[in-house]
Protein backbone atom coordinates (compact mmCIF):
# COMPACT_ATOMS: atom_id res chain seq x y z
CA UNK A 1 0.00 0.00 0.00
CA UNK A 2 3.09 2.14 0.74
CA UNK A 3 4.49 1.79 -2.47
CA UNK A 4 1.17 2.58 -4.33
CA UNK A 5 0.87 6.20 -2.61
CA UNK A 6 4.08 6.78 -3.09
CA UNK A 7 3.75 6.20 -6.91
CA UNK A 8 1.06 8.26 -6.94
CA UNK A 9 2.44 10.95 -5.14
CA UNK A 10 5.19 10.86 -7.75
CA UNK A 11 2.82 11.00 -10.57
CA UNK A 12 1.31 14.16 -8.78
CA UNK A 13 4.65 15.87 -8.45
CA UNK A 14 5.58 15.33 -11.97
CA UNK A 15 4.58 18.73 -13.16
CA UNK A 16 6.23 20.31 -10.31
CA UNK A 17 9.62 18.34 -11.26
CA UNK A 18 8.37 19.48 -15.20
CA UNK A 19 10.27 22.49 -14.96
CA UNK A 20 13.71 23.43 -16.56
CA UNK A 21 16.50 24.44 -14.11
CA UNK A 22 18.42 26.19 -16.78
CA UNK A 23 18.77 29.54 -17.00
CA UNK A 24 17.19 32.06 -19.36
CA UNK A 25 18.92 32.66 -22.51
CA UNK A 26 21.18 35.75 -22.90
CA UNK A 27 19.80 37.45 -25.23
CA UNK A 28 16.26 36.66 -24.06
CA UNK A 29 15.55 39.70 -21.76
CA UNK A 30 18.89 41.87 -22.61
CA UNK A 31 18.80 44.48 -25.46
CA UNK A 32 20.51 44.68 -27.98
CA UNK A 33 23.41 46.78 -27.98
CA UNK A 34 23.06 48.77 -31.57
CA UNK A 35 19.61 50.41 -31.10
CA UNK A 36 18.48 50.37 -34.84
CA UNK A 37 18.86 45.87 -34.62
CA UNK A 38 17.41 46.13 -31.19
CA UNK A 39 14.43 48.28 -33.21
CA UNK A 40 14.60 45.53 -35.63
CA UNK A 41 14.71 42.40 -33.35
CA UNK A 42 11.83 44.30 -31.24
CA UNK A 43 9.04 44.57 -34.45
CA UNK A 44 9.74 41.06 -35.68
CA UNK A 45 9.29 39.78 -32.20
CA UNK A 46 5.92 41.62 -32.12
CA UNK A 47 5.10 39.64 -35.07
CA UNK A 48 5.98 36.02 -33.97
CA UNK A 49 3.50 33.74 -32.15
CA UNK A 50 4.37 32.22 -28.95
CA UNK A 51 4.37 28.09 -30.08
CA UNK A 52 3.39 28.15 -25.44
CA UNK A 53 0.61 30.62 -24.94
CA UNK A 54 -0.55 31.02 -28.16
CA UNK A 55 -2.26 33.76 -27.91
CA UNK A 56 0.82 35.99 -27.00
CA UNK A 57 4.00 37.24 -29.30
CA UNK A 58 7.05 36.10 -28.03
CA UNK A 59 8.10 40.00 -27.08
CA UNK A 60 4.92 39.80 -24.76
CA UNK A 61 5.50 36.17 -23.07
CA UNK A 62 7.01 34.69 -19.89
CA UNK A 63 7.64 31.14 -21.37
CA UNK A 64 10.63 29.59 -21.33
CA UNK A 65 10.67 29.11 -25.20
CA UNK A 66 9.43 32.29 -25.86
CA UNK A 67 12.70 33.47 -24.13
CA UNK A 68 15.12 31.56 -26.00
CA UNK A 69 13.15 32.33 -29.72
CA UNK A 70 13.86 36.22 -28.64
CA UNK A 71 17.41 34.81 -28.08
CA UNK A 72 17.41 33.26 -31.29
CA UNK A 73 15.98 36.59 -33.17
CA UNK A 74 18.23 38.80 -31.14
CA UNK A 75 21.42 36.91 -31.91
CA UNK A 76 20.70 36.28 -36.09
CA UNK A 77 19.95 39.66 -36.12
CA UNK A 78 22.60 40.76 -34.59
CA UNK A 79 24.91 38.64 -36.74
CA UNK A 80 23.68 41.04 -39.83
CA UNK A 81 20.52 38.55 -40.73
CA UNK A 82 17.63 40.76 -42.13
CA UNK A 83 14.33 39.89 -40.11
CA UNK A 84 12.67 39.18 -43.32
CA UNK A 85 15.09 35.79 -43.30
CA UNK A 86 14.70 35.40 -39.68
CA UNK A 87 11.48 34.99 -40.07
CA UNK A 88 11.68 32.53 -43.40
CA UNK A 89 13.95 30.17 -41.25
CA UNK A 90 11.55 30.68 -38.13
CA UNK A 91 8.27 29.58 -40.42
CA UNK A 92 10.16 27.23 -42.09
CA UNK A 93 10.93 25.41 -39.13
CA UNK A 94 7.27 25.56 -36.89
CA UNK A 95 5.15 26.16 -40.08
CA UNK A 96 3.65 29.91 -41.12
CA UNK A 97 1.12 29.37 -38.04
CA UNK A 98 4.17 31.14 -36.12
CA UNK A 99 3.74 33.98 -37.86
CA UNK A 100 0.85 36.93 -36.83
CA UNK A 101 1.80 38.02 -40.39
CA UNK A 102 -0.50 36.43 -43.57
CA UNK A 103 0.38 34.63 -46.08
CA UNK A 104 -0.27 34.42 -49.62
CA UNK A 105 0.02 30.82 -49.62
CA UNK A 106 -3.18 28.47 -51.09
CA UNK A 107 -3.88 27.28 -47.42
CA UNK A 108 -4.48 30.84 -46.00
CA UNK A 109 -6.88 32.03 -49.64
CA UNK A 110 -10.41 31.02 -47.68
CA UNK A 111 -8.71 33.45 -44.97
CA UNK A 112 -8.55 36.40 -47.55
CA UNK A 113 -11.79 34.90 -49.21
CA UNK A 114 -14.23 34.64 -46.26
CA UNK A 115 -14.76 38.47 -45.73
CA UNK A 116 -15.41 39.30 -49.48
CA UNK A 117 -18.18 35.97 -49.52
CA UNK A 118 -19.70 37.17 -45.77
CA UNK A 119 -20.05 41.02 -47.57
CA UNK A 120 -21.53 39.31 -51.38
CA UNK A 121 -23.94 37.26 -49.38
CA UNK A 122 -24.71 40.46 -47.06
CA UNK A 123 -25.75 42.72 -49.88
CA UNK A 124 -27.72 40.12 -51.76
CA UNK A 125 -29.90 39.47 -48.67
CA UNK A 126 -30.34 43.44 -48.35
CA UNK A 127 -30.79 43.94 -52.11
CA UNK A 128 -33.49 41.13 -52.50
CA UNK A 129 -35.06 42.62 -49.00
CA UNK A 130 -35.31 45.60 -50.27
CA UNK A 131 -37.13 44.77 -53.50
CA UNK A 132 -39.50 42.98 -51.85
Amino acid sequence: MKRIVLLLALFAAQPAIADSNLPPAYWSDRQLPNPKQEAQAQALMDELRCLVCQGQSIADSDAELAGDMRDLVRRRIAAGEKPAAVRAWLVQRYGSWISYKPTTEAAAWPLWLAPLALLLVGVFLLRRRIVR
